[in-house]
């Protein structure tokens, strides 16, 4: 299967998540079921940004013309794939990147996401036979020739224990920021709300802690934070919700409400499900030059870097932890 080939069927794998098949709709239901923070709203959602961001024709070879990658890849490897399963199909884009390579994926699927990313591979091979040669799935990886991990700070170890010898992309826990100078607009703190709410907070992309200037006034940031207020209805969130309000409750911890969110001064870059962290700077230009060095974060949203409202939708060469993922599966 060539280069354009395995563009094509990419470009038509778009097309068949923006429809409306039976097939597809049955898959994004179940996957739904079986992790309850996988909300239809939020699956519709993240299926839909890898259709308009990843799988456009234009895109994919804007994407591919800045590497040596040949029309027929005659050496295909082997690359193992661990995925993670925080987010709707948050491991396709290193699927895509194996694919489109022409190396063959063998993956591992998290078993909180397994459903999505399975459909979609057997829709393609349903298309192309010849797609068993470049895509599989595995209980356990074993004699790959390299592989892609992606899991957290404790996980990542035994990864390293079990793939270091081998060429290898290994992820650990990250997530993102966003530094306020107080003159955003409405809109743009509607936009952030984006930023801090989608996916329950729960992706590497998700803004879990702000950074304002002294004397900052919240109220406008709770305000615009209130749209996401419907969240309280589901009672996975609100559990969360209602045990870390107990818990500054007890200790006496000042907190802010929008009355689906708290907000909580903590130096801590990553906060639990229904909090977001802040603290306060006096520099900017210091605070940026520190966040940017800072190895746990993702990305960082706010004026002059990651526009508001931005962060959960990733191009194609917006690569995980800044490890160019196609770069290094050229090299293999």
């Amino acid at each position: 299967m060539n280069l354009p080939h395995r563009i094509d069927l990419l470009v038509r794998l778009g097309e068949y998540i923006l429809g409306e098949n039976e097939e597809w709709q049955h898959a994004k239901e179940r996957a739904s079921r079986e992790n309850g923070w996988f909300v239809p709203e939020f699956i519709d959602l993240a299926v839909a940004n890898i259709a308009h961001h990843f799988l456009q024709k234009d895109k994919l070879e804007k994407w591919l013309a800045g590497y040596p990658l040949p029309e027929t890849n005659d050496q295909p490897r082997q690359v193992g794939i661990v995925m993670a399963g925080n987010i709707p199909l948050v491991g396709f884009h290193d699927w895509l990147a194996v694919f489109i390579s022409g190396h063959r994926a063998v993956v591992k699927p998290s078993s909180k996401d397994q459903v999505l990313i399975k459909h979609l591979a057997e829709k393609m091979a349903e298309w192309e036979p010849e797609m068993d040669k470049l895509s599989g799935f595995a209980d356990m990886l074993k004699g790959c020739d390299a592989y892609i991990a992606t899991g957290s700070n404790n996980s990542s170890r035994y990864f390293e224990y079990y793939f270091g010898k081998y060429p290898h992309i290994i992820r650990q826990n990250r997530t993102s920021a966003a530094i306020l100078t107080g003159n955003e607009t409405a809109q743009e703190l509607e936009l952030l709300a984006n930023d801090v709410f989608l996916y329950f907070g729960l992706g590497c992309r998700n803004v879990t802690k702000i950074y304002v200037p002294s004397g900052y006034d919240f109220i406008p940031l709770i305000e615009a934070f209130k749209k996401y207020n419907y969240l309280a209805d589901l009672h996975k969130y609100k559990n969360n919700y209602d045990y870390n309000l107990a818990l500054h409750l007890l200790n006496k911890k000042y907190y802010m409400s929008s009355g689906a969110l708290l907000l909580v001064e903590e130096p801590s870059l990553f906060s639990p499900i229904s909090q977001l962290n802040y603290g306060y700077y006096e520099d900017k230009e210091l605070l940026a030059g520190e966040l940017m060095a800072n190895q746990e974060l993702q990305c960082i949203v706010g004026s002059g870097f990651i526009p508001f409202g931005q962060s959960q939708v990733p191009s194609l060469s917006d690569y995980a932890d800044g490890v160019d993922t196609l770069e290094f599966l050229c090299r293999l």
